[in-house]
């Protein structure tokens, strides 16, 4: 099943979908946002399968809004060999971690602001791992039990703060840089988290082309990983980490501008678009 949030282009407030062939399906009345329809489980799901679909929306006539809105994004550093050699830096014996405050968060096709606080904008394609339930102390074993779907993020980062501050959090956090979406694709429609094509291209180009197979560190470890020292919450969100071909670190760098769409494409997941704008 395919959830997402969105508003009616028609209409005010926001609405709770799932994507019923080519039309978003309205099924607030299940649950009026996606984390409680998340604390659900499967009762929700069954129960959104059973709307009728007189509420229904073309896709064009929907506004996309982030997926969920959580109470912790946990990123991974470096989380694919080729990216932690092309940024000169050895692979990472134990997962690295920093946060992108909630307030970071963006939608599918909605702009994404180019700060004037940095000249150094940059794009990374992610896997990211929506949480279904409470989870602290998970064992690797049980680890993909707590998860409650998947969904594309692009892990938008301000470089030259980022690499001036020592830490990533302001950087990767601004306003606005963490589109996630369209959809969050339930964990059973998703045979194998850690075999899917992952892609992001710029203005139509691919610049980024892996699998995630290629994670050094694999989702059920992340989260066996994370909860042992940080409790993660239905809706919680975990972007797992960016294969090689960034912007800064190409020959020349190449950086977002005005008017760029920037798209991240995970097999079976679908398409996370922006524009930015400055």
């Amino acid at each position: 099943m395919r959830f997402t949030q969105f508003r009616s282009k028609s209409a005010t407030g926001q609405r709770l979908g799932m994507l019923r062939g080519e039309v978003v399906v309205d099924i607030t009345s299940v649950a009026p946002d996606m984390r409680a329809l998340i604390a659900l489980g499967s009762e929700g799901q069954r129960a959104a399968a059973q709307i009728d679909g007189t509420a229904a929306y073309s896709l064009e006539a929907i506004e996309f809004l982030p997926v969920v809105t959580p109470s912790k994004i946990v990123c991974v550093g470096r989380n694919y060999y080729d990216h932690a050699i092309e940024g000169g830096s050895e692979p990472p014996t134990s997962p690295l971690l920093f946060n992108k405050l909630p307030t970071a968060l963006n939608a599918h096709q909605a702009p994404v602001k180019l700060h004037a606080i940095s000249q150094q904008i940059d794009f990374e394609a992610e896997l990211a791992v929506i949480i279904g339930q409470r989870a602290s102390g998970v064992a690797e074993a049980d680890a993909l039990n707590y998860v409650y779907g998947y969904t594309c993020l692009n892990d938008v980062s301000a470089r030259d703060l980022q690499f001036a501050d020592g830490q990533w959090m302001r950087g990767k956090s601004l306003d606005g840089f963490a589109p996630i979406g369209p959809f969050i694709v339930t964990r059973d429609e998703v045979a194998d988290p850690q075999a899917l094509a992952i892609e992001g291209r710029l203005n139509g180009e691919t610049m980024q082309k892996s699998n995630t197979s290629m994670m050094i560190f694999k989702i059920p470890y992340l989260i066996h990983y994370i909860t042992q020292a940080i409790t993660l919450e239905p809706g919680d969100v975990i972007a797992t980490g960016t294969p090689e071909g960034v912007g800064v670190f190409r020959n020349p760098p190449v950086l977002l501008r005005n008017g760029d769409v920037f798209e991240v494409i995970v097999e079976g997941l679908g398409t996370l678009s922006n524009n930015f704008v400055s």
